[in-house]
């Protein structure tokens, strides 16, 4: 039964809420603990909302999922969770929720509930729009970031706006190009109707663009004039060959092994990701607060 709601809350999905960090390590405010305790928070507050969207998205779905070959294992699709009892559960969370918002910053606020309607109107409506769809999902990153800087109010950099805007709509797209393959390779009909609007070429060349995106955006953040001048070095610059890697890598695991579809289990399952990631952390805190 902990195993079944384990599931319905989607707790390793709890990984994409890391993007609140992102404000507190570049704000030169992470060592200092009041800062930390009020980013995870913010964590905290958006890893339930987060559950609470997959509880609502699940509860809607839950005709098409049990038609899935892979979502009809879920707990609400499988009938191992009856759905009165989903039900429950996200109202509790949802009073959670407005409990917690009584003591966040009022802009943080308008950040979380932006979320919340920006991914339901995704569950009902953006989902079944051509390419609106991966924009709602890079939308959600972003709001992540903005409510991690408002939650702690620091200024977040522009170009790092953009790079987490273009990042997430690289892993979105990724994960369209994985459906399409798997379509394509066991040739039946899709439960998603919105894949019927692109093409593997399509989502190839969105891809690429969104690569490049990322690379671009990233380095001009680091060689910036403001972000010279907050951190007081050009340092940074050493950072990006990590982000290039990672988006290789992911390209990588998808054109040559189908597995883009769920960005989560890479993070969590891919040694060479995760060790690219743990050193572009690591540089980037020794460069920043010039710990050496």
């Amino acid at each position: 039964m902990i195993k079944n709601y384990f599931q319905l809350l989607r707790i390793p999905q709890w990984i994409k809420n890391l993007f609140v960090f992102v404000p507190l390590m570049f704000s030169l405010h992470l060592f200092e603990v009041s800062y930390f305790t009020t980013t995870l928070k913010a964590f905290v507050i958006f890893c339930l909302a987060s559950s609470f969207i997959y509880i609502i998205n699940d509860i809607i779905d839950i005709e098409a999922d049990a038609a899935h070959p892979k979502k009809k294992y879920r707990p609400l699709p499988s009938g191992k969770i009856s759905k009165e009892s989903a039900s429950i559960v996200s109202v509790l969370i949802f009073v959670i929720l407005i409990v917690l918002s009584f003591i966040s910053p009022i802009e943080f606020i308008y950040f979380l509930a932006g979320f919340i309607v920006l991914n339901i109107t995704y569950s009902i409506y953006f989902k079944h729009i051509v390419i609106l769809d991966i924009f709602s999902i890079a939308a959600g990153f972003t709001i992540r970031v903005l409510a991690g800087a408002a939650i702690i109010n620091v200024p977040v950099s522009s170009w790092l706006i953009l790079t987490t805007m273009f990042i997430s709509l690289f892993l979105g797209v990724m994960k369209r190009h994985s459906e399409l393959e798997q379509i394509t390779e066991s040739e039946t009909t899709s439960t998603r109707k919105v894949l019927a609007e692109y093409s593997l070429t399509f989502t190839n060349q969105m891809a690429t663009v969104a690569a490049a995106g990322v690379i671009i955006c990233y380095a001009l953040y680091t060689v910036s004039q403001r972000t010279v001048s907050v951190f007081g070095t050009e340092n940074l610059i050493y950072t990006t060959p990590f982000v290039v890697f990672g988006i290789f890598r992911f390209m990588y695991l998808e054109y040559l092994n189908q597995k883009g579809e769920n960005t989560t289990q890479i993070m969590l399952t891919d040694v060479p990701m995760i060790i690219t990631v743990i050193l572009y952390i690591t540089t980037t805190v020794l460069i920043v607060y010039k710990i050496f």
